[in-house]
């Protein structure tokens, strides 16, 4: 494999309205396909492994469209499994969010397409990606005065463009028809002394509800990030390790 196309990637996203945004959109998938496959050899795309318990069939279903409220270090999470296994993610509409950010996730740099500013037709933009990469990461348009959110419709021709490419997409706000919706309900930062210290790590608890479940929501206890800038299930030792820096910040 040679490293240079994929930093060229990285460090030329795409932008919707650029002249010739189509060229792009295949010259990325040629670029792509050539260096790699693109897709995993099953229709599940495992997660990190503290992240399973909250999805139904403990993983990614290939096809499968997601939901993340509150939390950006959640939904990179939610890649991490497939990423690690190979398998090309795209981040699209974050245009603060940092490569040292996802890089600390797990998620392999080489793999990863940025596109910060997809501009009024992200939806095309993401519809394009879908075609070329496993996992696609969206942070859909806040909804200015007067716009329309995305219809029912327009979400479910992409779900079937998903499910024909076997990847899957995760919403970091509200997605039609999503298969599970997780949401951070609780954070609390340790680290942080009265008026010093500095921000360690956190701790929060995950709600996600599926249709699947039957009315039956699941909750887990996660380090979002860790100590060690990592995603874990928060366990009985994790908590004592959480009162000593609290300890020793204040």
């Amino acid at each position: 494999m040679h490293a240079s196309p994929a930093v060229a990637l990285r460090a030329e996203p795409i932008e919707s309205d650029a002249p010739h945004r189509d060229e792009v959109v295949r010259a990325l998938q040629e670029r792509i396909r050539g260096m790699q496959r693109t897709r995993l050899d099953s229709r599940a795309l495992p997660t990190h492994e503290a992240l399973t318990g909250l999805l139904p069939g403990g993983a990614l279903a290939a096809g499968g469209s997601y939901a993340v409220d509150g939390s950006t270090t959640l939904a990179l999470g939610l890649a991490q499994g497939p990423s690690a296994a190979g398998a090309w993610c795209a981040i699209v509409g974050m245009p603060d969010l940092g490569v040292e950010a996802v890089a600390g996730l797990g998620l392999d740099l080489e793999r990863v397409v940025l596109v910060p500013h997809p501009g009024e037709q992200w939806l095309s933009v993401v519809s394009a990606l879908v075609d070329v990469v496993t996992v696609v990461i969206v942070r859909p348009p806040r909804r200015a005065s007067g716009a329309a959110k995305l219809s029912d419709s327009a979400a479910s021709k992409l779900s079937a463009r998903l499910r024909q490419r076997e990847g899957a997409l995760v919403s970091i706000g509200d997605w039609p028809g999503a298969d599970a919706r997780l949401a951070v309900t609780a954070s609390n930062w340790v680290g942080l002394g009265s008026g010093f210290g500095h921000l360690q790590a956190r701790q929060v608890s995950v709600a996600s509800s599926s249709k699947s479940w039957a009315g039956r929501p699941r909750s887990r206890r996660l380090w979002l990030p860790g100590p060690g800038q990592q995603v874990a299930v928060v366990e009985a030792r994790n908590e004592g390790a959480a009162r000593r820096l609290r300890s020793a910040a204040g």
